[in-house]
């Protein structure tokens, strides 16, 4: 079984040209330097270059190389939020992001690629400085226009691609990086194109002119698909003779990419132009949908498809449908051309009318679709802090927590402590009684709730319950009571919680509303399992699952099934709770809840001991501990005996050494070997029709839980560093020797639950 995380890099989509010498050097520099920065300008190739070099060494890294990208990153405060989802680190607990992100690294062997580190130097300059004290077996490779400044940094300059001689053999000239690029991207523009004798003078004269900057040398060469080769030469001379105006020799290469930007800009007919500019609104990915919304073009998809036609807009895979992205330097243009347009305001606030759709339509729709509104938020999220970020700059607060409490299920299971620092941002800016407030000093007093912070919830929502009152009985005033009997048990406060409990309890009915409900029936549960009260907790949490299941509410279904497992345990019953915390692990690997996935890992532990099954049990717990240290996780009450009884149960059966073996490879299997081949026993023997499940080889394995986990057939190649065409075959293979039809049903099949 494979044990270490290999890491996230990206597989290529391109072929890698030349830079055999800076290939050489960063070698030789990461030998030995703990920090390494790519520098050069905007449109260099650093990031290729280091995408490169990481994938060639990552194997010398016990735990991979790993991606962080900054480009969408506006917000210095965000940086170890960046850091966090490069690492794959959860935001779900009151750690803050940095100390997560040190604890974590402080005993891993990694390379750490950060990427675009120009526009928040500081800040990214800090957090490479405490990782490296932290982080002895950590290395930095970082990219940037101007160095990080860091003690022990070591800098490596990326210049433009050498440039041919202005005449000599076509056989030299085809060796040339810069000639190579632009021929090879002509090519794949045309399907045919050739470098000959015939062609050879407009290609080195672009490639001079260009000096020799790949991001240029490509955005002409897809221009290759309406002009020729000396047509693109033509356009470039008059366009930079008319912007230069001096010497050639003079001209610096930021101008240069500039000129070609421009070049290229004036090449798009007035509609692309329009649409260009307007997406620099987005600050990182966004849908075809968003562009309908803020483009103001028509027909949208013809013209976002010629803008990706001549490589301004980049297409990526995510899930079921495409998004898109600019290239930070694009991105640069467009804005500036936006700001000339005169267009930023209002284009800015058809950007927010479009996000607060969203944002309102996700607090409707999440419940019910909320694996599929997760990925959807988490991928145009950074575009949805600019919203917020514009909010608060503008003192329009109500905007603000609309936003920001519409996305209450995404802080929950996702974000905690961000969302907790835009709440409290946004209330602090703007306090008043309105049902709006009294929603998001909620939601507030949900996420303290979840960081085990009574001293913070308890105040919160006896706001919340005071903005509630003064407009009546509410869904309001329901859940936040209900949750306020939460942070009285936390708190130690029983009679408190009952309290609080009693008076949801007679509100909710009267409502007939699903979260006033369930927020009663979960505090019940709670309050039961504070109290060992199995049958309290029982009551609640059938009903619970009865109230979910006919909802679609995945989250609150998933917390029910645990609690029936947790009073099963309670009760004795271990072999009565494994379905149950079967049941709820599944669905928390759906939607991602790492912290449900912890207390469940850790219950079904304490289930393994009590069965006997003391290697499992041993295992379950050391994956559960790599869980709890990738989230910051502090163990409540109700599982920490659970914890250690199932410590105690199992290293008595094995003896310490075993145990710690097991332990060990437990907390080395990836999240989802852990989740997977660590579920195994609450998993049956796969059948197909009436015979026995037939047997996977291990790269098959490897891809079926992948595809189970919801990944991409780019994101499986990426991750086991094999071609997208080499998963294809894989998943044909799979759906053939599985007899089935889709990907689903493989998803299916890897967590099919106990029969």
């Amino acid at each position: 079984m494979r044990k270490a995380t290999s890491g996230n890099l990206p597989a290529e989509t391109t072929s890698f040209i030349g830079r055999r010498r800076e290939l050489a050097e960063l070698r030789r520099q990461l030998a030995s330097a703990r920090l390494v920065t790519v520098v050069g300008p905007g449109g260099a190739g650093k990031s290729r270059l280091t995408a490169r070099i990481a994938s060639d060494l990552s194997r010398g890294f016990g735990h991979g190389a790993w991606l962080v990208q900054l480009a969408d990153i506006r917000e210095p405060a965000l940086v170890a939020n960046a850091f966090m989802a490069g690492l794959d680190l959860r935001d779900q607990t009151g750690m803050e992001p940095c100390a997560l992100v040190l604890s974590h690294l402080r005993e891993r062997q990694l390379l750490l690629v950060v990427d675009n580190c120009e526009h928040l130097l500081q800040a990214v300059a800090e957090l490479i400085s405490e990782i490296l004290r932290a982080a002895p077996h950590v290395r930095v490779l970082a990219t940037s226009r101007e160095p990080l400044s860091v003690s022990g940094e070591h800098v490596v300059l990326v210049p433009p691609l050498e440039l041919p001689a202005i005449s000599e053999a076509l056989a030299r000239s085809r060796q040339n990086e810069a000639v190579m690029l632009f021929t090879e991207r002509a090519a794949a523009a045309t399907g045919g194109f050739e470098l000959n004798a015939d062609n050879q003078a407009a290609v080195i004269d672009i490639c001079r002119r260009l000096d020799g900057l790949p991001l240029a040398l490509e955005l002409a060469a897809v221009r290759m698909r309406v002009l020729s080769v000396e047509q693109i030469r033509g356009r470039l001379g008059d366009r930079f003779n008319l912007l230069t105006t001096g010497s050639r020799e003079a001209l610096p290469r930021q101008q240069t990419l500039r000129n070609a930007m421009v070049w290229s800009h004036d090449l798009l007919t007035e509609s692309e132009r329009d649409l260009l500019r307007r997406l620099s609104v987005f600050a990182g990915r966004f849908t075809l949908e968003a562009v309908e919304s803020v483009g103001g073009v028509a027909p949208t998809l013809e013209v976002l498809s010629a803008l990706v036609d001549r490589s301004l807009v980049l297409k990526e895979e995510s899930g079921p449908a495409a998004c898109y992205r600019l290239h930070e330097t694009v991105r640069e243009f467009a804005a500036l051309k936006l700001s000339e347009a005169g267009e930023q305001a209002e284009v800015e606030t058809r950007c927010t009318r479009h996000y607060v759709a969203v944002c309102e339509q996700f607090a409707l729709e999440a419940r019910q679709e909320l694996a599929q509104w997760l990925r959807r938020v988490d991928l145009e999220i950074d575009t949805i802090r600019a919203v917020l970020q514009r909010c608060l700059r503008a003192g329009d607060i109500a905007t603000g927590l609309e936003v920001a409490t519409s996305l209450g299920v995404y802080w929950i299971t996702r974000a905690t402590s961000e969302g907790t620092r835009w709440l409290d941002d946004l209330l602090e800016a703007g306090f008043d009684d309105s049902e709006a407030t009294g929603w998001a000093l909620m939601i507030r007093g949900f996420l303290a709730v979840l960081h085990a912070d009574a001293v913070m919830a308890r105040p919160v929502l006896a706001r919340a319950i005071a903005t509630a009152r003064s407009s009546g009985p509410s869904t309001l005033l329901s859940c936040a009571l209900a949750m306020a009997a939460n942070a009285e048990n936390m708190a130690g406060e029983r009679a408190g919680a009952r309290r609080f409990l009693e008076e949801a309890a007679v509100l909710a009915p009267e409502l007939d509303d699903h979260p006033a409900m369930v927020g009663v029936l979960l505090a019940r549960a709670l309050d039961g399992l504070v109290r060992e009260d199995v049958a309290a907790v029982r009551s609640a949490a059938m009903e619970g699952v009865r109230r979910a299941e006919a909802a679609g509410d995945l989250y609150t279904l998933a917390t029910m099934w645990m609690n029936l497992g947790l009073a099963d345990l309670i009760a004795g019953g271990a072999m009565a709770a494994r379905p149950k915390l079967a049941a709820a692990l599944r669905i928390a690997r759906e939607i991602d809840d790492r912290v449900a996935q912890f207390n469940l890992l850790a219950a079904l532990s304490h289930a393994a001991a009590m069965l006997g099954n003391a290697h499992q049990a041993a295992r379950l717990l050391g994956a559960a501990e790599s869980l709890r240290s990738a989230v910051g996780l502090s163990v409540n009450s109700i599982v920490s005996p659970m914890l250690i009884r199932g410590r105690a149960g199992a290293e008595s059966a094995l003896g310490r050494a075993r145990f710690e073996a097991d332990f060990k490879a437990g907390m080395e299997l990836t999240r989802i070997e852990a989740l997977l081949a660590l579920g195994e026993p609450v998993r049956p023997q796969r059948t197909r029709a009436a015979g026995p499940g037939p047997a996977l080889g291990g790269r098959e394995a490897e891809v079926a839980h992948l595809v189970g986990a919801g990944l991409t057939n780019k994101e499986i190649g990426a991750r086991l560093f094999i071609s997208e065409r080499t998963v294809e075959t894989h998943v044909r293979n799979l759906l053939d020797k599985l007899g089935f039809s889709s990907r689903a049903q493989i998803a299916g099949w890897i967590a099919a639950p106990d029969g």
